[in-house]
């Protein structure tokens, strides 16, 4: 069994299949996980094909994982099934609102995290992809998604076929508040950043975009204010089209 302080990001798979036994057992496993009035307001698509992921491939930047992994799994946070549930059974479903979808992608972003451990656990990598909502209507038209139906995290999967260095991590005083919570002063900033900010691999991205600061490369081009701006419109947009504003 894997600690997760020596979990990494896997981006390089082997070609050894993930039988589809072993993946349905840690999906059936990770059912456990907590969720929303027991109502598990989650579901998820798995991708094998070549196609298919070669259809997805666009919505996720084609990074090379997305055609790469033997599996692609897509979790949605779902109110469709429960409201079909609803009205098969003389009830009458109120749930195509803002904060259902809140509630269903807490319980589907829960229930990826316990997947991810049981995927550490077996030995299998993975990695998971920030880019399933900037592009959700490619990924909602692709998968069939109906209404009350929304993708908000994306895992390749596969058996791994690198040992990538670690990524660095905040220290725990930095995230963790006693009782209340204590806003950073510019001192705290410097002493919880000066390890990330004094990576070599950090310090040179500076160097390569020609920023002065580590900061700088996140605002100015990693996730700019524009973008950030533009995706939250698309993202309301599509909400609005998947029932849940």
């Amino acid at each position: 069994m894997k600690n997760l302080d020596t979990r990494r990001t896997i981006r390089k798979y082997s070609d050894r299949e993930v039988s589809s036994e072993l993946l349905n057992r840690l999906m059936h496993e990770a059912s456990r996980t907590q969720t929303m009035g027991n109502l598990q307001l989650y579901s998820v698509v798995v991708t094998r094909s070549a196609e298919m992921k070669e259809r997805l491939a666009p919505a996720h930047f084609n990074q090379p994982m997305i055609k790469e992994a033997p599996v692609v799994l897509t979790i949605c946070a779902d109110f469709n099934r429960t409201s079909t549930w609803a009205r098969c059974r003389k009830a009458e479903p109120g749930y195509n609102n803002f904060l259902s979808f809140v509630n269903a992608s807490i319980d589907a972003l829960l229930y990826t995290q316990t997947l991810c451990n049981l995927f550490d656990e077996e030995g299998l990598g993975y990695c998971y992809l920030g880019t399933t909502v900037y592009m959700p209507q490619m990924i909602i038209e692709t998968l069939q998604l109906p209404k009350l139906v929304m993708p908000v995290a994306t895992l390749t999967v596969g058996w791994p076929d690198e040992e990538p260095a670690q990524s660095d991590r905040l220290p725990l005083q930095s995230f963790v508040h006693e009782e209340t919570y204590r806003d950073y002063t510019a001192q705290d900033i410097d002493t919880y950043y000066k390890y990330k900010e004094s990576i070599e691999e950090n310090r040179r991205f500076c160097e390569i975009n020609n920023k002065e600061t580590l900061a700088q490369i996140f605002t100015d081009i990693r996730y700019t204010k524009k973008d950030n701006e533009a995706m939250s419109e698309s993202l309301m947009e599509v909400l609005r089209k998947q029932a849940f504003i």
